[in-house]
């Protein structure tokens, strides 16, 4: 266990021994350290921009650490993995990052461990899959910061319409699509393959199917029977039916999809939690059940979540790690989460949330996270293979796609990044 930090800052700045620090952010003479902070935006305006959240946060935290001053860049989720990776190539890694990926940066030894920074009470208290998540070799170097997991979100008006009920089956799904194309409904089951996002819309699917992107012991199986059946299943009885809209799947991405279902335009489709909220904006009354599976509703969810990491360049274990008790103190992990409609990553932030009247919306997405499965992000090749499978599995449904072919394909890459 790291020592605790109580009054080490200050005796570092009142004694001037911060000559034994890293240099970033030291100017000659000063006494003053300042850490910097690269983090992504999960904001739709400027409104909610989460530089916005950081600065509050940010503000607090000098407040009572005089010699300790955070500097904070905010990027779109479009630009703040390649800014992170510009920087530590460019040999200039900030302090800390709060990005998508941290397994490239470990394998690197660019990062420090959990361990080097928060303690072991704090350590234990991130939710267990997702501690797991973040750890290489048994050593914890992504800590995740923020979570989310999938639900079939359904359009009640639609559904009632049409006399339906939400399905907990493959085939009651395609029988409710259906029904609601021949009410007309633009989008019965909205498949976004798009680029944007189809390695979580896949994963949900091949996890429903008894499948996944990796086997019960870490290893690839990309190109399993179960999978194959999968994506056989959604070609032959979904797209091959023209239950998943005028677009292609290949060409709908995420955005767009949950944009038609706020406009009323979709019956069907797999959601995180911000969904609710553009759909309550638009007024489209919705309900949200755990995914169909094969033969049953899913065990299963697919759950994300995003890491913050520290780089070990600039030498401010100490500062990092008191400023990252801070960060995820109770109140902050909840002030986060309620602002952005997302998980907290801790259990006592969690069970909070679970009892709170004002976050009951949140509650089934909270109830599936204890059986979320996350993409195998503790693997250094999950990024080029997560961009192979945003790239080609699209055509996998297409008219004249083979699922068999291109998960054999995927499967090669996979194997080839390892």
């Amino acid at each position: 266990m790291r020592r605790r930090r109580t009054g080490t800052i200050a005796a570092v700045s009142a004694l001037g021994m911060t000559a034994v620090l890293g240099g970033c952010g030291l100017g000659a003479g000063s006494d003053e350290v300042t850490l910097k902070l690269v983090a992504a935006d999960y904001g739709d305006s400027s409104a909610n921009s989460s530089q916005k959240y950081w600065d509050k946060l940010v503000k607090e935290y000098e407040a009572k650490h005089p010699g300790v001053k955070i500097d904070v860049s905010v990027y779109s989720w479009t630009d703040v993995d390649r800014k992170v990776k510009e920087l530590a190539d460019a040999g200039k890694a900030p302090d800390m990052a709060q990005i998508g990926a941290y397994a490239d940066y470990a394998d690197k030894g660019l990062l420090y461990t959990a361990d080097e920074l928060i303690g072991i009470r704090e350590q234990a208290d991130f939710v267990s899959q997702l501690g797991s998540a973040g750890r290489i070799n048994g050593m914890q170097y992504g800590m995740p910061f923020a979570a989310s997991t999938r639900l079939l979100f359904y359009n009640k008006t639609l559904f009632a319409d049409a006399g339906l009920t939400p399905p907990k089956t493959w085939k009651q799904l395609a029988a409710d699509a259906e029904a609601l194309k021949a009410d007309g409904v633009k989008y019965p089951y909205a498949l976004p393959l798009g680029p944007e996002e189809a390695q979580a819309e896949t994963m949900q699917w091949l996890l429903s199917g008894h499948g996944g992107y990796v086997d019960d012991v870490g290893t690839y199986g990309i190109d399993s029977e179960e999978n194959a059946a999968t994506l056989t299943w959604l070609k032959d009885d979904l797209v091959g039916k023209g239950l998943t809209g005028p677009v292609a799947p290949e060409n709908l991405n995420r955005a767009a999809a949950f944009s038609a279902f706020a406009a009323g335009d979709v019956g069907m489709l797999n959601g995180h939690p911000s969904l609710m909220k553009i759909a309550a904006e638009k007024g489209v009354k919705f309900g949200m059940v755990p995914m169909p599976g094969v033969d049953g509703r899913t065990r299963n969810s697919m759950g994300v979540a995003d890491w913050m990491m520290a780089f070990r360049q600039h030498g401010h274990a100490e500062q990092v790690g008191d400023f990252l008790d801070f960060v995820y103190s109770e109140k902050n992990v909840l002030a986060f989460s309620r602002e952005y409609d997302l998980l907290p990553v801790t259990n006592s932030a969690s069970e909070v949330m679970s009892r709170a009247s004002r976050d009951a919306d949140l509650k089934p997405f909270l109830d599936a996270l204890p059986f979320a499965e996350l993409p195998p992000v503790s693997k250094t090749s999950w990024a080029s293979v997560s961009a192979a499978v945003k790239q080609r599995i699209g055509s996998a449904v297409s008219s004249d796609g083979s699922p068999t072919e291109v998960l054999r394909a995927l499967q090669l890459t996979a194997r080839n990044a390892e």
